[in-house]
C-alpha cells in the first residue's frame, strides 16, 4: 500500500491516526460514542481526504462516462448526485465511483488508493472523445457529513442517494431501512482551504464514521467487495444500475442474474455478542457450527446498538439461523439480519413486499 499524505486534521486535540485503508487520516479523536452522535446528529464533520478524486471535463464527458457505466447518466445535470459501477465483462465491481455533475465538470470520488488506477483505465478508454481526465487527489479534500453544512455550502456536494431506489434500480431488501436514518454528505474542498472550511466543526473520525455506515446497510467498495462480487450480493440495484439502460460492459450478467438467477452470496448484518469486549478481525469466518458459509467484511462498536458487523454469506443460508464469527480461538454469537433477501434475483417482476420507483 502507498503511504498516505498525512492529513492537517491530525494535529486536532486528541486526534489518533488510522491505519490501514484509512491511513492518513484519523481514527477518532478521543469520544469515540460523542464523535458518532456528533456525526448522525450534522453537528460535526468526518476528515476523508485521504479520499481519490477524478475529474473528467469535455463536451463528450458524461455521454462517453455512459457507456461504460452500469448507471444512466445521460440526464445527470449540474448539482446531481449519483453512484456507478465499472464492471467487468463477468459483471463484477472493479470501480465503485460516487458523480457530481457540475458546470464544467464531472467529479468522481473513490475510495482510497483508487484515483490513480481509475485515472488509468478511462485514459485507455478515451480513445479519440473530447474528455480529459484529471486526477486532482492531491488537490482536493474530501469532507463527510450526515447533514447539509452551511460552512461549508460554496464547495460542490456529492449527496448520497442511499437507501433510495434510483430510477431503473431495484431493491432487494424492504422498505424499512436503517440507512433512512444516516443522510451522507462528501464535500471536495480544496486541500489548502481545508483546515480554514471545517475550523469552526467537531471532527468524528473514522471508526465513527464505520460504525454509522455498517448500521446504514451501506456497503464499501474494497471491505464488501472482493474480485467475485456482483451488485445484486450487495444491494447495489437500488443506487447503481439502471436496470433498462443500454449496452455496457457486465449488462448481460446484471440482466441475467436479476431475471432469472440469483447472486451466489448475499450481504447481512450482524448483531456481534458484546460480551466479549473485543471485535473480530475482518475476514474473519463466518460459521453454521463448524462449516464456513461466509466471511466478516466490516465491524464497529456503534454508540447505540454495539457490537455490528457486515458479512458475505451463501445465499442459501436460513435468514433464522443465529451464525457465529470466529477469529482464531474466540467465537462470537451473531443474529443476522437480512439486507438481500435469499430470494433476490427471481424476484423480478414481482414488487410485493420490494420497491420499486414508479416509470
Amino acid at each position: 500500500m502507498t503511504t498516505m499524505a498525512l492529513s492537517p486534521l491530525l494535529t486536532r486535540p486528541g486526534a489518533v491516526a488510522a491505519s490501514g485503508i484509512d491511513e492518513g487520516v484519523a481514527a477518532h479523536y478521543g469520544e469515540l460514542n460523542k464523535e458518532q452522535q456528533k456525526l448522525l446528529a450534522g453537528t460535526a464533520v468526518a476528515d476523508l481526504s485521504h479520499f481519490g478524486v477524478v475529474t473528467l471535463s469535455g463536451e463528450d464527458r458524461l455521454s462517453w462516462l455512459n457507456t461504460l457505466s452500469s448507471q444512466s447518466l445521460t440526464g445527470l445535470r449540474e448539482g446531481q448526485s449519483t453512484q456507478t459501477l465499472l464492471l467487468t465483462v463477468q459483471g463484477r465491481i472493479e470501480f465503485d465511483i460516487r458523480v457530481l455533475a457540475d458546470a464544467d465538470k464531472l467529479w468522481l470520488v473513490v475510495e482510497p488508493g483508487q484515483a490513480e488506477p481509475l485515472a488509468a483505465f478511462l485514459t485507455r478508454m478515451r480513445f479519440m472523445l473530447r474528455v480529459e481526465i484529471t486526477d486532482v487527489s492531491a488537490e482536493y479534500a474530501v469532507v463527510g457529513a450526515c447533514a447539509a453544512q452551511p460552512a461549508l455550502a460554496k464547495y460542490p456536494v456529492w449527496v448520497d442517494p442511499w437507501p433510495g431506489v434510483t430510477t431503473g434500480g431495484y431493491a432487494y431488501s424492504g422498505p424499512e431501512h436503517p440507512g433512512n436514518e444516516r443522510p451522507w454528505y462528501l464535500y471536495l474542498v480544496p486541500a489548502g482551504e481545508l483546515e480554514t472550511a471545517v475550523a469552526g466543526l467537531p471532527l468524528a473520525g473514522m471508526l465513527a464514521v464505520e460504525a454509522l455506515r455498517i448500521a446504514a446497510w451501506r456497503p464499501r467498495f474494497g471491505f464488501e467487495t472482493d474480485e467475485k462480487a456482483i451488485p445484486h450480493e450487495l444491494d447495489l440495484i437500488r443506487t447503481a444500475v439502471h436496470l433498462d439502460k443500454g449496452c455496457y460492459k457486465g449488462q448481460e450478467t446484471v440482466a441475467r442474474v436479476h431475471n432469472v438467477g440469483r447472486p451466489p452470496r448475499r450481504l447481512v448484518f450482524l448483531q456481534l455478542d458484546g460480551s466479549m469486549h473485543t471485535l473480530p478481525a475482518v475476514g474473519s469466518p463466518v460459521m453454521v457450527g463448524e462449516k464456513v458459509v461466509g466471511s466478516l467484511t466490516s465491524v464497529a462498536t456503534h454508540f447505540e446498538a454495539g457490537p455490528v458487523g457486515l458479512a458475505l454469506i451463501k445465499r442459501n443460508i436460513d435468514t433464522e439461523l443465529e451464525l457465529e464469527v470466529v477469529d482464531g480461538e474466540e467465537r462470537y454469537a451473531a443474529k443476522q439480519e437480512v439486507i438481500v433477501t435469499p430470494e433476490a434475483g427471481q424476484i423480478a417482476g414481482r414488487f410485493t413486499g420490494f420497491i420499486r420507483p414508479p416509470r
